[in-house]
């Protein structure tokens, strides 16, 4: 059976994520221990202990989630024997789960990885003045539909696609009023539902352009090799091994479309039958079902996760 491992993004933090995973394995914890040391930070007691607030704070949810994805994927090599080269297919991940996408192909180390996340999520941050920005989810219209909208929305500022999630669902990105009037617009136009979306900069917008070039930057101080298997870019819906093709990749995705529907109808219509979710939550395995429904999709972030994952390939 072909396989894709696959990476959550941000909104799938929790706290307390990862922990039962340090609690159990001495290989998650060695990947916690290696972020917290990478960022002189203990973002592990944030992470198990919140306050949910600055858990959610882009500069710490970033690599937070990369920590966990990269914890379950040592237990999952240690504890089930996943070679990744010989059991996947693809990797890819949702946003900022590229990232950890990457290093788990051993693309990147997980320390460069954590300091990048840092880097991007400050950075992000910082490029729009906050309330000067907004995104807005679009429920039940089509990736064209929603462009037409979002172009409609614009009149001279922008308003871009950011994210196109499948099952007719859009997110875009841009000035707070373009924004605003792409939701009176959507509504107008059949979207069963537009709502504004609770984030703290319009991510994927070319607002941020700053961001794009400090990531830039950042990623040319780093070794960048070439991964276990193909990464299915975001920017492209296409599969990349060459190192420079992947910083590229990683400094357009600041700006541009997260293409998670053609990404995953792609490794769908290369033979992929399962799609594996490694990390916090099940946002993505939700995502997968409704856009290839002939695959299977299952999550692993926990040690029970584990377990059933490590069960189905002795089965």
């Amino acid at each position: 059976m072909k396989r894709a491992f696959i990476f959550p993004g941000q909104g799938s933090q929790a706290v307390g994520m990862g922990k039962a995973l340090a609690e159990n394995f001495p290989q998650a914890r060695a990947v916690f221990d290696e972020v917290d040391d990478a960022l002189s930070q203990k973002l592990s007691t944030l992470m198990w202990e919140g306050p949910a607030d600055d858990l959610t704070l882009t500069a710490n949810a970033q690599p937070a989630l990369m920590a966990v994805s990269l914890a379950a994927m040592r237990v999952l090599e240690a504890e089930a024997g996943l070679d990744l080269k010989a059991q996947a297919a693809f990797v890819a991940g949702h946003s900022l789960g590229e990232y950890s996408a990457l290093a788990a192909a051993g693309s990147l180390s997980v320390a460069d990885t954590a300091r990048l996340l840092r880097i991007r999520g400050n950075a992000m941050q910082s490029a729009v003045p906050v309330g000067q920005g907004a995104m807005a989810a679009l429920l039940g219209l089509e990736y064209e539909a929603a462009l037409e909208v979002a172009r409609e929305a614009a009149q001279g500022e922008v308003c871009d696609a950011a994210n196109d999630n499948g099952g007719a669902q859009v997110v875009v990105s841009g000035h707070k009023a373009a924004v605003e009037r792409a939701v009176a617009i959507a509504q107008g136009k059949g979207a069963k539902r537009a709502v504004m979306l609770n984030v703290s900069a319009p991510f994927h917008s070319a607002l941020m352009a700053p961001a794009a070039e400090a990531m830039r930057e950042a990623l040319a101080t780093v070794a960048v090799h070439a991964p276990a298997v193909p990464l299915v870019a975001n920017v492209t819906a296409a599969p990349v091994t060459d190192p420079d093709a992947i910083r590229e990749g990683l400094v357009r995705q600041v700006t541009g479309t997260v293409r998670w529907r053609e990404s995953v109808a792609f490794m769908a219509a290369q033979g992929v039958e399962s799609f594996v979710e490694v990390g916090s939550g099940k946002v993505l395995t939700g995502l997968v079902k409704r856009i290839a429904p002939g695959a299977t999709g299952s999550a692993v972030g926990t040690p029970e996760d584990v377990a059933a994952f490590k069960a189905s390939l002795q089965g």
